[in-house]
């Protein structure tokens, strides 16, 4: 009888933001005008195909919500995105927010960081996590695995910041990426205290 070896494979909590070049996801206003997604559209849209599952906070799934309409009501060249979008399970987390309004979406009042390491123990797909408050919880318990940083040619001057201060880690550059935009992409694999 013939054993068959499975190779275990946690999956990997990811962290996609876009940020100012003096690390700034929103400015003072809360105003991110100054993003510029058209560069680098299809190249996110490539991060999400592995992507089973979306943490999300409160602002960032009230401002993706505009993805969760019928996929031909967008310009032909957003609709795999929006597909992409609207496929995985998504968990939001908000004390706000009484239900959500998207497909497969729940909303919990707080973020477990015991149901988040379950959940990387048992998803067949990588996870996302987006809002820079809910990464920064998740980069302190040491869950985040990777970053991708799409970096914007502008300085802010304040607002929200990508990380939350006082945060301290060490990182690995696994990639870079120049757009025409002047935009850089920069893929990073996290080192925590037990890795």
């Amino acid at each position: 009888m013939r054993l068959r070896h499975e190779t275990f494979r946690m999956s990997k909590l990811i962290y996609m933001t876009n940020t100012s070049l003096d690390g700034y996801i929103e400015d003072e206003t809360g105003a991110f005008d100054w993003v510029n997604p058209d560069p680098v559209f299809a190249f996110i849209t490539e991060l999400l195909r592995p992507i089973g599952t979306l943490l999300l906070g409160r602002r960032l799934y009230e401002t993706m919500t505009f993805w969760d309409a019928p996929v031909e009501d967008y310009p032909p060249e957003q609709r795999d995105f929006a597909r992409l979008w609207q496929k995985p399970e998504k968990i939001v987390f908000s004390r706000t927010l009484t239900a959500a309004t998207t497909r497969n979406t729940r909303v919990e009042r707080d973020f477990d960081l015991e149901a988040v390491r379950k959940l990387k123990r048992e998803s067949e797909h990588d996870i996302s996590i987006g809002g820079a408050e809910l990464a920064g919880l998740a980069l302190e318990a040491d869950l985040v695995d990777e970053c991708h940083l799409f970096l914007n040619p502008v300085i802010v001057g304040g607002g929200k910041p990508a990380f939350r201060a006082a945060l301290r880690r060490n990182l690995e550059l696994l990639e870079t990426r120049r757009f025409g935009s002047g935009v850089i992409h920069l893929h990073y694999r996290m080192f925590t205290s037990d890795r």
